[in-house]
């Protein structure tokens, strides 16, 4: 019962910040208009046909959006007469859906908004859409979603969990409240034994957790990618080395700016390829490259590159993975900056050595996977990325040995998306979850 009246104070609160949640949505539009279309459906009130049996995939932004895209393909592969439904949080994180989607889109796999967490949207969000399995990537957790889950008997699975330690501290809040919030949670496949502790400590119970590994390890990178990657560099500068500072935030840019400055006087030839991590920061960084004095193309410009060039911006979404195969190094943003870091995989498999900085929360146990195999480098401030870069400058075979190392990490690791799809089978027939072995 004092669980049932939080819950409803909970809703009754965000009913009331509506209208400033709509007009945050509103500011955020003036620089990325995706903030301002589809808002129906964060009422609840999906675009989609009324659907049955439905396989539902959850993942609220860029990074998770990506982990799931293997994940789908999977399930469309095990089940192919099942609808399947992504849903997102973010414009970023939806475009990246369509992107992967584009021709089966409306077919088998659907996508739309996740409803905010209110009862009356989802009440009408469930009217049209009918699931028998929720499955929720990393860690959303909402309370009003997994009651609502509860109330029509549809089983929770959260798959890649994880639990940093500020998203623990969080939850810490709800005191004894924790457990019956996730009570309707009836699996967590983890990524690691510290977010199974974590879950637990939560109030899941321990015969519904499971350890899968990461099934970012389970990347499927295109078999053209490194053909295409190679087609770009010799559009932006074959004989060039190119750095590439990927998925930067607020701050970031200045700090690797400056580190460029100092190394351009030794090395002429090298090329920064800058990509901020969101949308709305594209015509904000290209000024400032502008700003501090350097020659700039946008990717989105499709102009003709010359040695001239300094700094090639990557403002376009959905190419990341591109960007990385035409890359010989690979620096990780959001790390040096409380952030927690971004996906360090995704140049680890394509054989670059990667440089990170100390913010890894978010990442932890790929960080120490990938600097303990000697095919990652965490530098702690702007002088030991200027050293560490100058030195896989200079020595050609340190950077194709590092890269191979990082790529044997990802190599080694993968199996954790076959791990998962056996508890999602589970969960799909009639057998127990409780007594499978992975």
């Amino acid at each position: 019962m004092a669980w049932r009246s939080l819950r409803c104070f909970y809703s009754l609160i965000f009913t009331c910040l509506l209208p400033w949640v709509f007009f945050r949505l509103w500011v955020r539009s003036l620089k990325f208009k995706g903030y301002r279309r589809r808002w129906s459906e964060r009422l609840g009130h999906a675009p989609l046909p009324p659907l049955d049996n439905v396989l539902w995939v959850h993942a609220v932004s860029v990074g998770e959006a990506v982990s799931a895209i293997p994940l789908i393909h999977r399930i469309k592969q095990q089940y192919p007469q099942a609808p399947i439904l992504f849903t997102t949080t973010t414009p970023t994180g939806s475009e990246r859906v369509q992107a992967a989607f584009k021709d089966i889109l409306g077919k088998q796999v659907y996508h739309c908004y996740l409803p905010y967490d209110l009862p009356w949207a989802l009440n009408t969000f469930f009217r049209r859409i009918k699931p028998k399995l929720l499955i929720l990537m990393e860690t959303e957790i909402w309370p009003n979603l997994l009651h609502a889950c509860s109330k029509r008997n549809l089983p929770v699975l959260i798959a890649n969990g994880r639990l940093s330690p500020i998203s623990a501290r969080r939850y810490q809040w709800l005191g004894p409240f924790a457990k019956d919030m996730v009570k309707p949670i009836k699996g967590v496949a983890v990524q690691s034994a510290l977010d199974a502790k974590r879950f637990q400590e939560l109030g899941v119970k321990a015969e519904n957790i499971w350890e899968t590994g990461n099934i970012k390890f389970d990347l499927q990178l295109p078999n053209y990618l490194n053909e295409a990657g190679m087609e770009l560099r010799r559009d932006i500068g074959n004989d060039r080395i190119i750095w590439i500072a990927a998925s930067t935030h607020e701050g970031e840019e200045t700090l690797v700016m400056d580190v460029y400055r100092s190394l351009k006087e030794r090395y002429s030839n090298l090329l920064l390829f800058l990509v901020p991590r969101h949308p709305d920061r594209f015509n904000k960084v290209a000024s400032l490259c502008v700003e501090r004095g350097f020659k700039v193309v946008r990717r989105s410009q499709k102009l003709a590159m010359d040695n001239t060039v300094d700094i090639f911006l990557g403002d376009t979404m959905g190419e990341m993975p591109l960007f990385y195969a035409a890359s010989d190094i690979a620096l990780v943003g959001g790390s040096f900056t409380p952030i927690g870091g971004h996906n360090l995989l995704e140049p680890a498999a394509l054989g670059l050595p990667v440089l990170t900085g100390p913010h890894l929360f978010n990442f932890v146990a790929i960080s120490e996977m990938l600097t303990k195999a000697k095919g990652a480098t965490i530098v702690q401030d702007e002088n030991e990325l200027k050293h560490q870069l100058a030195l896989l400058i200079e020595n050609t075979t340190l950077r194709h040995t590092q890269g191979q190392l990082a790529k044997t990490v990802v190599e080694q690791n993968k199996g954790a998306l076959d791990k998962l799809m056996k508890l999602i089978d589970a969960f799909c027939s009639p057998a127990s979850q409780a007594s499978l072995a992975i």
